[in-house]
């Protein structure tokens, strides 16, 4: 359970490589690898800049074409997406609204779409409700290539980049739902996140602290998140200076439905405020029974939580 939350496996099979003398993800779309490259001519399948991978004819919807200079100088959204899947048009369709309000607030920002559609006639209707960029649908080996260089392992999902090719956030579907105004584009990740039916999927990634507080109105969760936001702060920096995906991600949540549902499911008690780790790959649960949380009480559970030191209780 360790190895499937350090690598963010979500579905099997699933073949990830690494570098053995760091430790260090080489390519996480390892079986993408192998149906590619199975002569291994491109051995060791390390990550390649995007402009590099990307690079090639780009359509437009009137069949126009252009190429990676219109990206450059841009915030890029690398849009995995196929007309199949039905999550993949609802988040297209909000896609479109947040595309045009950042694009007049004068941002610097395309979108590449790259199909998972069954057929280029699927490809070429999908395609003609979208206003940015794609990769052609029958240049499979390029579409291939960009889902190994970002690991994707399910649609839709939207990578978002800077104007320099390095990945701002993986949870662009998130964002993008959660700020339907794009107040906060490009999408910075952030070291607490209100819990929210949008981004209540992240629970799945891996291990989550949650604090529950008696909150119901907008503003009432600020000192909640006040409270664990230097701790998160220390972990996002600690791992990033390492390029590493951040062991634990942070919530705040309050009195409502989803808050509700989530105690339920993990059989919490009832009380506020409440400190808890939930790893739901692995079903398991970390309760702190407090009775007042600090900011030391925090900072203690989450160290003594990645040092292994704590029991877990079945979820």
């Amino acid at each position: 359970m360790k190895l499937w939350n350090k690598y963010k496996v979500t579905s099997i099979p699933s073949l990830v490589f690494v570098d053995a003398a760091t430790g260090k993800v080489v390519c996480r779309n390892g079986l993408l690898v192998v149906r590619d490259d199975p002569k291994g001519l491109e051995f060791p399948w390390g990550p390649k800049p995007f402009a590099e991978v990307v690079a090639g004819p780009l359509l437009r919807n009137n069949r126009q074409t252009t190429d990676i200079s219109s990206l450059e100088g841009h915030y890029v959204g690398v849009y995995f997406s196929a007309h199949w899947c039905p999550p993949c048009r609802s988040l297209t369709r909000v896609l479109l609204e947040s595309y045009r309000t950042v694009k007049e607030s004068g941002q610097h920002f395309e979108m590449v779409f790259v199909s998972a559609d069954r057929s280029e006639e699927s490809f070429q209707q999908y395609f003609s409700e979208m206003p940015w960029l794609a990769v052609p649908y029958s240049d499979e080996a390029r579409r291939s290539r960009l889902n190994r260089l970002f690991g994707i392992q399910g649609i839709p999902t939207l990578i978002l980049l800077d104007a320099e090719g390095h990945m701002i956030t993986r949870q662009g579907r998130v964002e993008v739902l959660n700020d339907p105004e794009c107040r906060l584009f490009p999408w910075h990740p952030r070291p607490v996140l209100e819990l929210s039916e949008s981004n209540a999927v992240q629970l799945h990634e891996g291990p989550c602290l949650v604090l529950f507080v008696d909150a119901e109105e907008e503003g009432e969760l600020e000192p909640a998140k006040e409270l664990i936001q230097p701790i998160a702060e220390k972990i996002m920096t600690k791992y990033k200076a390492k390029e590493e995906e951040t062991p634990l991600l942070f919530f705040v949540a309050g009195e409502d439905d989803m808050s509700d549902s989530l105690r339920d499911y993990t059989n919490l008690p009832e009380a506020a405020p409440l400190l808890t780790i939930l790893d739901m790959s692995a079903r398991a649960k970390y309760v702190k029974d407090v009775e007042e949380i600090t900011p030391a009480v925090v900072e203690t559970f989450v160290q003594d939580f990645l040092a292994e030191k704590l029991k877990p209780e079945p979820i």
